[in-house]
């Protein structure tokens, strides 16, 4: 049974996972020459600015109440694909950047787990704080990284796609993506979570191997 100061600190954890993911969107696409983010004040650690209540909020806490891996996202940050740099490829940067932030929380988090020993020992809340941060990180970059539209790893896809097929990625984002994802998580929930997991725990696996522990 999850107590409330479990999901108080899961919460927390959430928010400022999502804010880093979405910050980084908007910093990418700066330095690639949109400042479409920053103009519309995006570029800040504000919540208020990155918050969606159903996939920042809902939708993660339901799943670690539920016990399944944790994932969800934020308010898309605008982008200008027609400014920046490198077209396609500078969107798919833009897009990998907030998956990679999760990724390099979890790994940090991990390191600092590792060297206290928080993650082999019962520390108490430093012990919950860090497998927390782990678990939420690598749940955030595993959703996200899947080449489904409107998701992150969808521009790598359009990236290397023909122009027909990526006009029609861009329609189907547009008129049902939200949709898509919705229906992916209500429908094929299950099926989600067993292929989250596994690819967590593979993440995981390789995380040990670095530091030596098998």
């Amino acid at each position: 049974m999850n107590n409330p100061g479990q999901i108080i600190i899961v919460f927390v954890i959430i928010l400022v996972s999502v804010i880093l993911h979405e910050l980084a969107h908007g910093i990418v696409a700066y330095f690639l020459g949109d400042n479409t983010a920053k103009d519309e004040g995006r570029l800040t650690l504000n919540p208020i600015k990155h918050i969606d209540p159903i996939f920042s909020i809902l939708v993660p806490l339901l799943m670690y109440i539920s016990g399944g891996p944790i994932f969800g996202g934020a308010k898309p940050v605008p982008v200008n694909s027609h400014k920046l740099k490198g077209g396609p490829w500078g969107m798919a940067l833009v897009a990998i950047a907030g998956p990679l932030t999760n990724f390099l929380l979890a790994f940090i988090a991990f390191m600092i787990g590792h060297f206290t020993g928080a993650i082999y020992h019962n520390m108490g809340l430093l012990s919950v704080v860090i497998g927390q941060m782990v678990v939420v990180n690598l749940g955030f970059f595993v959703f996200n990284i899947l080449p489904i539209p409107p998701l992150d790893g969808s521009r790598v896809l359009y990236a290397i796609a023909p122009d027909g097929a990526r006009e029609v990625m861009e329609r189907l984002e547009k008129t049902a993506g939200l949709w898509l994802i919705l229906i992916l998580v209500v429908v094929a929930g299950s099926v989600l979570s067993r292929v989250m997991g596994t690819m967590i725990n593979g993440i995981l696996d390789f995380f040990y191997m670095l530091v030596g522990v098998s």
